[in-house]
């Protein structure tokens, strides 16, 4: 069972490389951790388990932040507030499109990786199309928008060795920019 100990901090080498392509069909390693991230994720939402084993709640997961810098995330996230679910486990996923228009969180962004808050509002694309291939080798296509989209974009960031407060307007961090919308 993975563990906050688990995790890398931010500072780590492996939180600014850009990740390996992973072999498909998948090996049983790369499952194995697939299956172990997302099962980090379910636990740390449970207050029970998160406060008997020290988790911070997390809604993605991507392997370089365990260390492992191979093209692999998890998310899960059981209610979007739209009554949609996600729970994903995607090989090398890739961002094929996007809207022009930015979405943000109002309250700025968190990351398993980095233990302060860092205020700041972190501008995305409000709308994405992913590609990916699942845990049992199929074809994903996925299209979000809103908070999943960012939830995917923070994630598929970590594999490309790129940090959430990396787009933190530093001299005016608080500013929506023009026609953003919150997520």
């Amino acid at each position: 069972m993975l563990t906050m100990k688990d995790i890398i901090r931010d500072g780590h080498p492996t939180l600014r490389e850009k990740a390996k392509d992973v072999q498909l069909p998948l090996s049983k390693e790369d499952r194995s951790t697939l299956l172990a991230m997302r099962e980090f994720l379910i636990n740390s939402q449970d207050d029970e388990i998160a406060q008997k084993y020290g988790l911070r709640s997390g809604v993605g997961l991507a392997a370089p932040q365990i260390n492992i810098s191979k093209k692999m995330i998890a998310v899960y996230l059981p209610d979007d507030g739209e009554g949609r679910s996600y729970d994903l486990m995607l090989v090398n996923p890739k961002i094929v499109s996007h809207s022009i228009q930015e979405a943000y969180l109002p309250t700025g962004e968190g990351c398993l990786s980095v233990d302060e808050n860092i205020p700041g509002l972190v501008h995305r694309k409000n709308r994405i199309t992913v590609k990916a291939t699942d845990i049992d080798g199929n074809e994903v296509k996925l299209r979000l928008k809103g908070y999943p989209a960012i939830i995917l974009q923070h994630e598929i960031d970590h594999i490309n060795g790129i940090m959430f407060y990396d787009y933190i307007d530093q001299s005016n961090p608080l500013k929506p920019h023009e026609d953003a919308v919150e997520a």
